[in-house]
């Protein structure tokens, strides 16, 4: 069986597994009275079940950890990475339903990207040799922290957690096919996108299922590990540029709030795509919106791996993805204020 076949296998199994799993957990959700509800910083109406992380979660655990077993030669991060994303499951899931202190929340999280590193091919490399490894591992910790918790902050409205973690896998497969880079990251991008689907067919507006801390916590780790391998191994513009909204929409935001003395960590209605939403905009024209914008940005990604014939393309890239994100944002901002 070729290797395009097994690809094409690999995400619609991913999508199906996810999209069947996801409808199923609904109505006993529903029945546990597992839900969000409205308060005034939600931007839905209606209580609507939530926990669909654990479908979406748990096909994208199985995948790679399946995808593992049945390499010639398993590798530990094949094992490891999965593995810590199911601890990530079981900590958020207990915080969905009773709620963990933002410190231990924190403390597991760190405890968990350090293991990660320890086993990641190229750890110590991301920020290209010119950190010392001992520092490049701290800055790596770091941000890889922050990458899990933007994660979290940007699931606000229907769809978008899922539009964007399927560009994030579909970009981290067509690099990987490009570079090229190996079956594996290519596998692990479409299984990680198929599942994405899977769930937005289920968290397209009108949502019927929210992900919940137990989606979308692993899933940013998940996300968090391809985007740090491929910077690693020297795609550092294409690792930056395909997250790069979600990047720019939490990290300008949570400054604005710290900077009039707003307590970072709680839950908010501030991001740029929640005020162009309570603007007016619906869901889908917001998502949508993102999404041209994502697409752009994954196209300005594969442009950046000219740099081994031109060695200005990553940076150029680089360049063009700050000007869209920057249009999108401004965009949002101009609907915000009405």
């Amino acid at each position: 069986m070729s290797f395009w076949l097994w690809l094409i296998l690999a995400a619609g199994g991913a999508y199906l597994a996810s999209r069947l799993a996801s409808g199923a957990i609904i109505g006993p959700l529903r029945r546990r009275a597992i839900l969000d509800r409205p308060n005034p910083r939600s931007s839905h109406a209606v209580a609507t079940p939530t926990g669909g992380g654990l479908a979406v979660s748990g096909v994208v655990i199985a995948a790679w950890l399946i995808a593992n077993l049945a390499h010639a030669r398993p590798t530990p991060e094949g094992w490891v990475v999965p593995g810590l994303a199911l601890g990530l499951v079981a900590l958020s899931w207990l915080d969905d339903l009773r709620g963990v202190p933002v410190g231990a929340r924190l403390a597991v999280q760190v405890l968990v990207v350090g293991a990660a590193l320890a086993v990641l091919p190229g750890a110590g490399r991301v920020f290209q040799g010119l950190l010392p490894v001992w520092l490049d591992l701290a800055a790596t910790a770091l941000i890889w922290v922050w990458f899990i918790n933007a994660f979290n902050f940007m699931d606000g409205i229907d769809g978008l957690t899922g539009v964007e973690t399927a560009i994030i896998g579909l970009g981290v497969a067509a690099l990987a096919l490009i570079a090229p880079l190996g079956g594996a990251w290519a596998f692990h991008g479409v299984t990680l996108a198929g599942a994405a689907l899977g769930f937005l067919a289920w968290n397209w507006h009108p949502a019927k299922l929210f992900l919940g801390d137990v989606g979308s916590v692993p899933l940013g780790f998940l996300a968090g590990a391809l985007l740090i391998a491929m910077a690693a191994a020297g795609y550092w513009a294409a690792a930056l540029i395909l997250p790069l909204y979600y990047l720019a929409d939490a990290g300008l935001t949570l400054a604005r709030r710290a900077l009039r003395g707003a307590p970072v960590w709680r839950a908010h209605n501030e991001h740029f795509y929640q005020r162009a939403h309570q603007a007016g905009l619906s869901h889908a024209a917001v998502v949508l919106r993102i999404l041209v914008a994502d697409l752009v940005l994954l196209a300005l990604a594969l442009a950046s791996l000219a740099g081994a014939a031109f060695p200005p393309a990553p940076w150029l890239a680089l360049a063009a993805a700050g000007l869209t994100v920057a249009a999108l944002l401004g965009h949002l901002a101009r609907q915000g204020r009405g």
